[in-house]
């Protein structure tokens, strides 16, 4: 018996309205080299049908878990993982006002003096961003900034970063020291402590005052630049009690220098 050649090829019919190859599939079919023969039977025996019903399920479960039983790296992480794999999650309570203050003050240890920790509470209490230890650190960096510009003359730096009072009371120094020919030709050598001493608020105008204990090399220069006074490896101790105010609903986190005085 020939093999029939693959239906849908062109010039499989004879063009004389004779079955073509592909109507004879009943008897045999061609598919590569494969010959595929239909036997005819009386009827399917049903043992063989169970049997192969059951290869034929057993075959697509192997497929279905050869598939899906397996991790192709592209799998979403499951929502809920066990506990020992998940961080812990600390949830923070919002702690009373008072709680939050007593905490604060008792973290900037040797920043405050005794007769400071009630009005520095109060501004806690007013302001709860407030940060001790930060503010100490920038008062120390305003401080520096503040001599620094007022020993050169730089009445532009000192006007942000004092009040109206004080740039008045320092541009009226810078002038008259100006008119004299002199310079001064200062160092900050150190801050040996910075303190706060006192807080209050009023109002909406929250006030800091802190002590500085600094160690300050002096010299005056005349226009021709010879020292007159002072001396640079002899540094002299000051102590000077600066007060720092801010306007707490202003958006400007920037504190200004208000006031000084020299510490008793």
């Amino acid at each position: 018996m020939m093999p029939a050649r693959l239906a849908g090829a062109r010039g499989q019919g004879n063009g004389s309205g004779e079955k073509g190859p592909f109507e004879y599939a009943g008897k045999h079919a061609y598919v590569g080299s494969v010959t595929v023969f239909q036997i005819q039977t009386k009827g399917p025996d049903p043992v063989y049908v169970i049997v192969i019903l059951a290869m034929i399920a057993g075959f697509l479960a192997l497929r279905l878990y050869s598939v899906l039983g397996k991790r192709t790296g592209h799998e979403q992480e499951p929502a809920l993982r066990p506990a020992e794999d998940r961080a812990k999650v600390t949830i923070v309570q919002p702690r009373p006002m008072a709680e939050m203050g007593a905490d604060s003050v008792r973290l900037a240890d040797g920043l405050i003096a005794p007769g400071g920790e009630s009005g520095v509470r109060s501004l806690i209490a007013a302001d709860r961003s407030f940060d001790v230890p930060q503010f100490v650190d920038g008062a120390k960096a305003a401080y520096k900034m503040v001599l620094e510009a007022f020993w050169r003359g730089d009445r532009r730096e000192l006007e942000w970063l004092c009040d109206t009072d004080v740039l008045a009371s320092f541009e009226e120094a810078i002038a008259a020291r100006e008119a004299e020919g002199h310079a001064l030709d200062n160092r900050l050598v150190r801050i040996e402590k910075a303190q706060i001493v006192d807080a209050s608020v009023n109002g909406r105008i929250a006030e800091v005052s802190l002590r500085f204990e600094a160690d300050i090399a002096a010299v005056t220069r005349d226009k021709d630049g010879n020292v007159i006074a002072g001396s640079l490896t002899d540094a002299v101790s000051t102590n000077d009690i600066w007060t720092f105010t801010r306007d707490l609903r202003s958006t400007d986190p920037n504190w200004k220098l208000s006031e000084t005085d020299e510490a008793a």
